[in-house]
């Protein structure tokens, strides 16, 4: 995890997904060798909603009493690692849960050249051409933020991970662990962004 995670006490599926992407090219900061010899520094993520380690729009959080309107937040992704055909997409927040992690996005089978995922495509119903997977409350859509009231800033850690694999070759229904778990072997390389949010 990036910047001030490394002093959390990640959760068990936090330390699986540590190991997933131990070695892979997009996770290290300094260059690898690319295509022809280039140096390759790695996948670029961000979000236009918020900067790393800045706060997230109330608009992302959830509905009603959590403050916001339960829109996924834009997502980026560029300078791809070579060989990759699709993305992965999670955001998790390893504050939630008193600190056994509550995981609000799974999205994949991404084609790779989309290049990016516009505000509010992890709604419940929507057809962007990728499948989402079960959040933590059980729906294959985003979930939004919800961390207690009077709890410091949870840290939301959005990922995305580069794979070799066709869009579409994952089945649906795949949960975070399942996910990770399955892209074991084909994961190329990955970057996350985290956002700050509170109530």
């Amino acid at each position: 995890m990036r910047n001030k995670l490394h002093s959390l006490a990640l959760p068990a599926t936090a330390i699986a997904f540590a190991s997933l992407m131990t070695g892979c090219t997009g996770m290290s900061g300094a260059a690898n060798s690319g295509p022809g010899g280039k140096a390759y520094t790695g996948m670029r993520v961000s979000s236009s909603a918020f900067a790393d380690n800045g706060v997230i729009p109330a608009e992302h959080a959830g509905a009603g009493e959590c403050g916001g309107k339960n829109v996924s937040p834009p997502v980026a992704w560029s300078n791809l690692p070579a060989k990759t055909r699709s993305v992965a997409v999670l955001i998790f927040d390893p504050d939630g849960a008193a600190g056994l992690g509550v995981s609000h996005w799974v999205a994949y089978n991404i084609a790779a050249e989309r290049g990016e995922l516009k505000a509010g495509e992890g709604q419940a119903g929507s057809n962007f051409n990728f499948t989402m997977g079960p959040n933590v409350a059980g729906a294959p859509a985003y979930r939004g933020m919800c961390p207690p009231v009077g709890d410091r800033p949870h840290h939301y850690v959005m990922t995305v991970v580069a794979t070799d694999l066709a869009p579409g070759a994952l089945p649906a229904g795949l949960g975070r662990d399942a996910l990770v778990a399955a892209l074991k072997g084909r994961a190329l390389g990955g970057q996350s962004v985290v956002g700050l949010y509170s109530r």
